[in-house]
This record gives structure tokens, C-alpha cells and sequence, in this order.
């Protein structure tokens, strides 16, 4: 990138100018990336500070059975296949009631598309989920789901959302919209829910009172192009709606083993290389420089390796996800690295190591408690990069 072109889009930047497609494009061709993190660590630090935030959550998949045969996945079981399981709505209120220790303060339930599961399953489970865990915040369905439950069920997306609603939910999830350009989502997408749908649902949602997360899966066959068409779609419906909480862009996982039964389900990676840990953070950097209009950028820690994720706090992101104890979306593929769980103290030693202060919040990013960070008196204690 030339000395012109970036010192225009600095000036872009400060003066709080919206970031154009050729801008976003122009800043992925950039490689110097202390710069770029630079940029993107000026802006998450006039949005949120020094703070990092996090949750204590937990993940829960009740069925892996899914329709869909999407490229990227190892998750899915076909009905009847070796590893295939489908929780009775007991079994699922029984094992979240065993994470209720450490003030949990949110569950994460994210499934397979079930041929056969009534579409009454799904506000029953929540129903009695949030009976068992009533301080609980139930964070659940991507907008693929909620799209198959109209399917099922008869109902629209707005009666499906009423009644989950009033079963308890808080928040969709933010999966499902991958790369939503078509030229890309041709090949890794096997269901029907593409932007029109993906886009419907969500600003419904909003509609509704919900405030949802919105995600990106980068790093397999799509181009930088793709990425940023993919952000200004999403910054466009939150022109609209204001209901995006938080942009998390999501590192695709190659399949290096499944334990299980010994079978790469990942159809991609015999032509594709996973994101660099460079990578990663230019993908940070880039989504919050585009992404003036949504407040937080979220680093997933379970797809991006501890190391990487402390090194995206200086390239944009502000939130470090939660105290997850078992993922199996990602770790059904990875088995490359990353813990299984981290705890609150873990994840507070992380943060202030990265040299900020941890902020625990809750699904709708209100305040539950701060806590000191990195001793400044200490010269050797770290401190994020000054602005």
C-alpha cells in the first residue's frame, strides 16, 4: 500500500469517516500488519478502552443429527450413524444443571438440523431448562435452525420466535451465516438458509427485543473480497436494526482427526490451508475498522488458540468469549491445541497477560463485575499498546 493511500485512510479512521468495499479491500491487500493492528487497536480502545470482556457460559448440543451435509463440518451425524445422539429433554436439564457451578450466567445450545425431532422439542427444552436454571441467560439456535423449525412446524419465524420467547430465550446464536456471498457459499453451504433467510430472521429477532451476535467463518476457499462484502452486509441490516451486539469472526478448522470414528467428514481441506495466526488478526484488525456501527468484536478463544486470541485484543477485538468447558463443533475437528476449558481465574490471568482489565458481562454485555487489571507499578507487567 502506498504512503497516500494510507495516510488517507488513517485520516478516514479518525475522523470517525465510514470505511468504503475499496477501503476494506485496500486494507486486506496491506501486509503491514503492525499498522493495521494499530489502526483497528485505536478505534475497539475509543469504543471499550482497556477493557476485555467475558462470560461464564456453557455449550450445549443436544442432537448432532443433522440434514445437512455442509463441506466445513464435522459435527454432523447422519440418523443411525456410529456417534449419532440425540438428547431426551431430561438428559439435556440434567447435564445443564451439573455446569450450573462457578455463577454460570449463560448457556449456549447450538444443534444439528434432526429430520424427526417435533418441533415442540425445541420451546419444551428451553422451557425446562430455564425452570432448572431460572439466573441462567439461554442463548440458542442459529437462524438455520429457526429456518428448518418453520419448516417443521407449520409456524413463521415470527410465531416460532414469540414462542421461544416466552419458553425463555434471550439471544439467538450468531451460526449459519459462514460467507454469505454465493459464489462462495455454493460450495460450503448444504441448507437453505442463505442470506435472505439468515438476514429475515435476525432482524426479526431485533424487531423482538432480541440483541444477537452476528459471525464470519474465514479462512477456507474465500477471498478477501468475500470477507469484506460479508461485513457490509452485516453492517448494513445493523444500519437498519441496531440489534448486533458483537461481530465474531470464526477460524475454519481443518478435520486433523476425529477420535471417534476415524473419519474425515471435512471436504474442504484437501484444497485449503487454515488462516495463519497473520492471518487471523488482519481479519480482526479489517472487521473493526469496517464494522463502525457494532460496538464489540469477539475473539473466540476455542478456534483460535489461546496465544492468538491474547494478540487479537491488539488487533480490534475487546471480548474474549467465556469459560467454556466443551465444544464440540470445533473440537469434533480440530484436536490441534486448544484447551477444552478454561476457567473464570484462567481466563482473568489470560487477560491481564495481554495487559488489560477483565470485565465480566452477561448475554446482553451488562456489567456483572470488574476486576483489577495488570498492576501498572510493575515494570514488568504488561500493558496494552498505547493511542
Amino acid at each position: 500500500m502506498d504512503v497516500g493511500l494510507k495516510r488517507e485512510l488513517e485520516q478516514k479512521v479518525r475522523a470517525g469517516e465510514r470505511l468504503t468495499r475499496e477501503d476494506g479491500i485496500a486494507l486486506y491487500e496491506s501486509d503491514d500488519l503492525a499498522w493495521l493492528g494499530g489502526l483497528a487497536h485505536e478505534v475497539r480502545t475509543r469504543k471499550n478502552g482497556d477493557v476485555v470482556h467475558f462470560n461464564v457460559n456453557r455449550h450445549l448440543n443436544m442432537t448432532n443429527v443433522c440434514t445437512a451435509s455442509c463441506a466445513y463440518c464435522s459435527f454432523q451425524r447422519k440418523p443411525g450413524e456410529k456417534d449419532a445422539y440425540t438428547m431426551r429433554i431430561e438428559e439435556a436439564v440434567r447435564l445443564a444443571k451439573a455446569m450450573e457451578n462457578d455463577n454460570l450466567t449463560e448457556l449456549h445450545i447450538v444443534n444439528g438440523l434432526h429430520p424427526n425431532l417435533p418441533w415442540r422439542y425445541y420451546p419444551r427444552s428451553l422451557s425446562e431448562l430455564k425452570k432448572a436454571l431460572p439466573n441462567v441467560s439461554l442463548k440458542a439456535f442459529t437462524a438455520t435452525e429457526i429456518h428448518h423449525f418453520e419448516t417443521i412446524s407449520g409456524l413463521s419465524a415470527s410465531e416460532i420466535l414469540d414462542e421461544l420467547i416466552e419458553a425463555g430465550l434471550e439471544s439467538l446464536t450468531g451460526g449459519g451465516a459462514e460467507i454469505f456471498d454465493w459464489e462462495v457459499r455454493q460450495h460450503i453451504v448444504d441448507h437453505r438458509t442463505h442470506w435472505e433467510d439468515w438476514s429475515r430472521i435476525h432482524r426479526l429477532a431485533h424487531e423482538k427485543g432480541l440483541k444477537t451476535p452476528c459471525t464470519m467463518l474465514y479462512g477456507h476457499i474465500e477471498e478477501p473480497r468475500h470477507r469484506v462484502d460479508h461485513v457490509l452486509r452485516l453492517r448494513e441490516l445493523q444500519d437498519e436494526t441496531g440489534g448486533f451486539q458483537v461481530f465474531i469472526p470464526l477460524r475454519y478448522q481443518h478435520d486433523f482427526v476425529d477420535m471417534k470414528d476415524g473419519k474425515v467428514r471435512n471436504r474442504l481441506q484437501a484444497r485449503t490451508q487454515m488462516a495463519t495466526g497473520a492471518e487471523a488478526l488482519k481479519t480482526f484488525a479489517v472487521s473493526r475498522l469496517l464494522f463502525d456501527n457494532v460496538p464489540h468484536v469477539k475473539v473466540f478463544w476455542v478456534m483460535h488458540g489461546v496465544q492468538t486470541a491474547q494478540l487479537a485484543l491488539q488487533h480490534g477485538a475487546d471480548d474474549m468469549d467465556g469459560s467454556v468447558v466443551e465444544y464440540k463443533i470445533t473440537h469434533d475437528a480440530d484436536n490441534y491445541g486448544t484447551p477444552n476449558k478454561l476457567t473464570r481465574e484462567d481466563l482473568l490471568d489470560l487477560i491481564r497477560d495481554a495487559g488489560f482489565q477483565p470485565v465480566e458481562r452477561n448475554t446482553r454485555y451488562e456489567i456483572i463485575r470488574e476486576y483489577d487489571g495488570p498492576d501498572p507499578a510493575r515494570r514488568e507487567s504488561p500493558q496494552p499498546m498505547r493511542v
